[in-house]
Formats: C-alpha cells, sequence, structure tokens
C-alpha cells in the first residue's frame, strides 16, 4: 500500500492511497482458498470446487467486501501511523468512473481512493495556578425561609364554596373564550380553569375584572396582551374573554404551625423549615457553579489562542444555529425583535462556536493530562438517571444508549468535563464572595458549555 500526502496546509490534510492491484488479488485468493471447503455447489463433492469456477461465480462479490474492509481498516491505521488525530471523520473520495470501478472489482487496477481530514492542532497547557476565581455566595435568611413556607402552606390551601360575589383571594372555576377582532384565537379557550383572583397567573387586568361576579354568571373581559408576551402573535393585541362562571370558592385559614408540616408529611414545622433551607441552598449552590465555572473558562479563554478545524467549528455553528432557529420559530420572533440583525446574530453565534470548540480542546487536553476518567459507575448513574425522565420508555431509552455510541458519548462528555473542572478548581485561587441573590441569578449574555472533542479516527 502507498501513501501520498498531497496536502499539508495547516490543520488541513490530504492524503493519497494506492492499494495494487497485486495485493488486491493476493487477499482475493485467500478468501477463495478459504471458501472452497465451505461451499457447496451442485455437481461438485464438498472441497472440490475449482477456484476458478469460485472465482467466476463470487469473485466480484468478494472483491467488493475486501474495498470496504479497507476503507474502514485504512483510514485509522494511516492516520495512526502518522501520529496525527482527526477532528472529525475523514472524508472519502474514489473514482466515480464505474469502469474504472469494474476494473478494480475484477482485479484488473490498483485501488486508489483519497482521505480528507483535518488534525487536532497541538498547543502547550500553561500553568492554571495563577487563575484567581471569586466564588459568590448567598447566605438563605429566615426570611426568605419562611417566605418560601408561606407559598408552599398557600398552595396546600383548601377552598370552600361560598354563596355571593367573587372577591379578591377566592378561586372561580371557569371557562373562558378568547378572541381578537370577534375571532376566537388559538390557546386562547380552556373549559373548568380555576385561577385565584389576584394570583397574577392571568393576563395583567383579566384577573381583577371577575371581583364581583358569582356562580351562574357571565362576564366579558377586555385586555390588552403585554408587548413583550411570549406569543409574538398575541403581543400587545387587545382580546376579549367571554367568560362563564361555573364555582366561587372562598379560602380557608391555614395556620403555619407543626399541623400544616404533618398534613404534607412531615414531623414537625421545624422539619419542613429545614428541608425548604436546604432545597433553597441547593439553588443557590448550582448557580454559584456555573458561575465559578464561568469564571474558569473565561480564564481559560483569554489564556489559549490556537488555530481550530473549521468543520469541527462549523458542526458546532450549525448544532447552535438549529437551535436559535428552533426557539425563534416556537417565540414567532425574530432577529429584529431581539435587537440584532441574522448577519450580527451569525457572528456572534459563530465567536460562540470557536470558544466552545477551543475550551473543549483544552479541557480535554488538561484531563487527559490529569488521568481524569469517568468510570462505568457513573455512567450508568447517568443513564439511568435518563430513563428516569421517561416513565413507561425505560427500556427504549436503555436500548438507544446499549446500541449508540453517540448517545453514550452526549453523556460521557458533561461527566467528563464536570470532573477537568473539579480537577482545576482544586489548583486555583478561589475566593468567597458574599453577593445579594439578584447579582447570584442573574443570566450570563453567553453560555459556558465547552464543545466535545470529537476524534473519530
Amino acid at each position: 500500500m502507498q501513501v501520498t500526502e498531497t496536502k499539508a496546509e495547516g490543520l488541513k490534510r490530504e492524503i493519497e492511497i494506492v492499494v495494487p492491484a497485486s495485493d488486491l488479488e493476493a487477499r482475493l485468493q485467500t478468501r477463495l482458498f478459504e471458501a472452497k471447503d465451505k461451499v457447496q455447489l451442485k455437481g461438485f463433492r464438498p472441497g472440490k470446487v475449482p477456484v476458478a469456477h469460485l472465482r467466476k461465480m463470487y469473485g466480484k462479490s468478494l472483491m467488493a467486501e475486501i474495498v470496504n474492509e479497507i476503507l474502514n481498516e485504512t483510514p485509522g491505521s494511516v492516520i495512526s501511523d502518522r501520529k496525527e488525530r482527526a477532528a472529525m471523520r475523514p472524508e472519502i473520495a474514489m473514482t466515480e468512473d464505474e469502469g474504472e470501478a469494474d476494473k478494480v472489482l475484477a482485479g484488473q487496477s490498483d485501488f486508489k481512493f483519497t482521505l480528507s481530514y483535518e488534525t487536532l492542532p497541538d498547543f502547550e497547557l500553561k500553568e492554571s495556578g495563577g487563575i484567581k476565581i471569586e466564588r459568590p455566595i448567598v447566605e438563605v435568611s429566615d426570611e426568605e425561609v419562611d417566605e418560601q413556607v408561606e407559598r408552599i402552606a398557600e398552595n396546600a390551601r383548601t377552598y370552600e364554596d361560598k354563596d355571593g360575589a367573587a372577591e379578591k383571594g377566592d378561586k372561580v372555576t371557569v371557562d373562558f373564550v378568547g378572541k381578537i377582532d370577534g375571532e376566537a384565537f388559538e390557546g386562547g379557550s380552556a373549559e373548568d380553569s380555576d385561577l385565584v383572583i389576584g394570583s397574577g397567573r392571568f393576563i395583567p387586568g383579566f384577573e381583577e375584572q371577575l371581583i364581583g361576579t358569582e356562580k351562574g354568571g357571565e362576564k366579558v373581559v377586555e385586555v390588552t396582551f403585554p408587548e413583550d408576551y411570549g406569543a409574538a402573535h398575541l403581543a400587545g393585541k387587545a382580546a376579549t374573554f367571554d367568560v362563564t362562571v361555573k364555582a366561587v370558592q372562598a379560602p380557608t385559614d391555614t395556620a403555619i404551625d407543626d399541623e400544616m408540616a404533618k398534613k404534607l408529611g412531615l414531623e414537625s414545622l421545624d422539619k419542613l423549615k429545614e428541608i425548604v433551607r436546604d432545597q433553597i441552598q441547593s439553588q443557590y449552590g448550582m448557580a454559584t457553579r456555573q458561575k465559578v465555572k464561568r469564571q474558569l473558562l473565561d480564564a481559560l479563554d483569554k489564556d489559549y489562542d490556537f488555530a481550530l478545524p473549521e468543520k469541527l467549528v462549523q458542526a458546532e455553528f450549525d448544532n447552535i444555529w438549529n437551535q436559535v432557529q428552533r426557539e425563534l420559530g416556537e417565540s414567532g420572533k425574530s432577529f429584529e425583535d431581539e435587537d440584532t440583525t441574522e448577519e450580527k446574530a451569525r457572528e456572534d453565534y459563530r465567536k460562540l462556536a470557536e470558544r466552545r470548540v477551543r475550551l473543549g480542546l483544552v479541557l480535554s487536553q488538561i484531563g487527559e493530562k490529569a488521568g481524569v476518567e469517568v468510570g462505568e459507575e457513573e455512567l450508568q448513574r447517568a443513564v439511568f438517571e435518563q430513563m428516569r425522565r421517561y416513565p413507561g420508555q425505560e427500556q427504549e431509552v436503555l436500548k438507544m444508549f446499549q446500541e449508540n455510541p453517540d448517545a453514550i458519548q452526549s453523556i460521557r462528555a458533561p461527566l467528563y468535563e464536570e470532573k477537568v473542572v473539579d480537577h482545576l478548581l482544586a489548583q486555583v485561587e478561589v475566593t468567597d464572595k458574599t453577593v445579594s441573590k439578584e447579582e447570584l441569578m442573574a443570566e450570563d449574555e453567553i453560555d459556558e458549555k465547552p464543545a466535545e472533542k470529537t476524534d473519530e479516527a
């Protein structure tokens, strides 16, 4: 087999491979002799079928199998022998000339094909000990716990039927049909919908107009959808709702005490508060983790600047762009609604794709050097967690992970990334800083998810 490099431009490589016809013939002869003792043909005793006859009957199909094996085996071995790592699966180009292809299958011509691929870049890892990170911390106050307990009590509150007009705080059961310009619109109707007046669940101005209504009564509610309403085709538009009140109920008194906690299956109010405090702290902990991780990745992004495989960046950009398009389609919004243009959005998301790919490569190399691994037990726990998200479809989900390497990689990659982040956080300087809840929960403009490194060869 002859291997000739025909292109080496930056990370791009093109390799021409020639498998001599003599090599193909030798492999075919081996196959034919192996088949001789297995094939049973009418008119021939077992093991006595002439090789020439076997070649006439099966030569072309056996040669096709040999060619496919060469195409499957060669790219990985050639790239490995060159001590390179392909960023993505190499592209294989063969002759499109049917006559030439027939000659190859007939063993009359050399088999030639070309590999095109990009290599993963080589770069030196830098010391991370100089990185400084502020870890934002929010202390959970007693007041915040009490507010959450009050919300739990409110949700657990019971209601009793009442005579007379509905008041703020009452629960009404209604049917309604929403209309714009006299025509009912999709998603604007419901039956037996429960609404607590004053809860703020409905469009501003809707609930207040139900004050004074009674069971069996009807009311035409007039409202205007907010300009920033989630469904763009309704935003800012005036609408009417034909409402029929089917029930009016008044809230019962709910004391926040041990008895309330026991109704929720807990032994005491103190235990409820303890659980609530832990839940709030867990939420803050996840937000703190994201902020710390963002700072770490920002620091790494500043420390590294190297050429990136174009196709890897393009694949990451395509993933991001497809998600953006889906979200715009679901919301009914346009780039203009987001105060940008498609051209500017493409530019920004291209930079995000480059950042993800660069950070993915850096984290991968750091993890390899540190010996970071994802154990099978960790992987199984993650798979079972995915299964739990689809009740009744657990076996289908499990089968998907068992049969699809890409699906397993989609689970393994984030686990590996988090372990590398933990490894780095143990090396950098981290200082705690108390911040407000609003500061902690403020969203970052760019997400921190690095792209998965792909090494197909």
